[in-house]
């Protein structure tokens, strides 16, 4: 562990009014940043021993990194929260079935974008074969919890594998050309969320930028380094370093915060590598979410976005916001929307309690975080919920589906409400 950075907490409590797990534990402090910070520097001190008490604080943590920005010392607990998961994950004695599980998922599928498109054409076939009307019809996800139930209801519909296979290597801008791009497609978001993917790239063409979308790109390590699995993070962060490394571009873009996240600290990842550190130094230099370059670009102004009357509002991305630090470019554009009453709500900085897949292996306490989201949502009366990331999108969904919401209320990526109003 990074003692240094252990001891920059002065344990002053201004993280536990922004701790989601804090509030909803009841306060308890071990499921504060300040309670798993001295976990932590007890257990490096040998004061305590990391049982199964101090990994299940540390398991109970979302990772939205809302703590940082109101942290006066400046401590990276996202790296701290990281490093521990990393350290336990190493040297803990698992079953066999859970190594299995876990090797086929960090190894076998994630790293690999055509098992990725495989798994996404099982879920293609699932829905269109009619075995998914079979399954609701006979009440099998009866036989789940009630939010694994809500959740297969809100699954997008995947594109067909013809559709994953043929995705674009280059676009020229259709306007003026501005910026020359490379577009950091992810392995979800080019699957499950293709679509908001070719209306992001789609917007950037109308921006005026020239796209350039890497054929050998890899997932992001998100997952992987969020999981423990920091080896796994470093060769993905490797390989994408490696592909966009001599594109001659201005920007390297996303267009999911969870992903963007975690590209954007590739040079803390791999600080201690000197034969990459530079490298993942300029590829962190160009990163920017999609949201940024429309507004660098005058997008908002350039364009006359409009859209029938709704009441529209913005649930953040915690790593878009905490880590990425964009919160007002997402609402600029938003708000340039003729036609629409843009709303803010309540704690829209807040974690919606997805993280990754905290939703399906925490789903106690990330119901109880969604159901308090929910409520906010419902006193801004919202008709669409705009979100800048998959995950939280997702979430919404749920939240949605979960509350009866669905007829009147709609969530989607910024990306697709955009495209929506340029259409308009």
């Amino acid at each position: 562990m990074d003692e240094d950075e252990l001891l920059n907490c002065m344990r002053c409590g201004f993280c536990l009014p922004s701790c989601p797990t804090y509030i909803e534990s009841g306060f308890k402090e071990s499921h504060s940043p300040r309670g798993r910070i001295a976990l932590m520097k007890a257990v490096v001190d040998g004061i305590i021993t990391p049982d199964e008490d101090v990994e299940r604080s540390l398991d109970l943590c979302l990772g939205c990194r809302a703590c940082e920005p109101v942290c006066p010392s400046g401590v990276k607990y996202g790296h701290l929260l990281e490093e521990a998961r990393d350290i336990i994950q190493q040297n803990k004695q698992h079953s066999f079935a859970t190594k299995l599980l876990r090797k086929v998922a960090f190894d076998g599928l994630f790293p690999h974008q055509q098992r990725m498109r495989n798994m996404t054409g099982l879920l293609g076939f699932y829905q269109k074969s009619g075995l998914q009307s079979a399954v609701r019809k006979i009440g099998f996800m009866k036989l789940f919890p009630d939010h694994l139930a809500a959740m297969e209801k809100v699954l997008p519909k995947v594109p067909s594998m013809k559709e994953m296979k043929g995705r674009p290597e280059f676009l020229e801008a259709i306007a003026t050309k501005q910026k020359r791009v490379a577009f950091f497609s992810g392995c979800l978001m080019d699957t499950m969320f293709m679509e908001t993917n070719n209306n992001t790239m789609k917007l950037l063409q109308l921006a005026g930028c020239e796209i350039v979308i890497p054929k050998a790109q890899a997932c992001c390590g998100a997952l992987h380094g969020h999981s423990g699995e920091k080896s796994g993070a470093k060769d993905l962060a490797k390989r994408n370093i490696q592909e966009f490394h001599e594109l001659e571009v201005d920007y390297i873009i996303t267009n999911a915060g969870g992903c963007g996240a975690f590209l954007i600290e590739y040079d803390h990842l791999l600080h201690d590598e000197p034969m990459w550190k530079d490298k993942a130094k300029e590829f962190v230099s160009k990163l920017k979410d999609i949201t940024e370059v429309l507004i660098e670009l005058d997008f908002h102004h350039n364009y006359n976005l409009s859209l029938p009357h709704q009441i529209v509002t913005y649930q953040d991305s915690c790593h878009l916001r905490n880590v990425m630090k964009t919160s007002s470019a997402p609402r600029l554009l938003l708000k340039s929307i003729h036609g629409i009453e843009f709303r803010e709500m309540q704690d829209a900085d807040r974690c919606c309690g997805s993280a990754g897949i905290y939703n399906i292996v925490e789903s106690e306490m990330s119901m109880k975080i969604l159901d308090d989201k929910m409520k906010k949502t419902k006193a801004v009366i919202a008709n669409t919920v705009i979100t800048a990331n998959p995950g939280c999108l997702l979430q919404m969904k749920l939240g949605i589906e979960r509350e009866g919401m669905s007829p009147q209320v709609r969530a989607l990526h910024i990306v697709d409400f955009l495209v929506e109003a340029i259409k308009q």
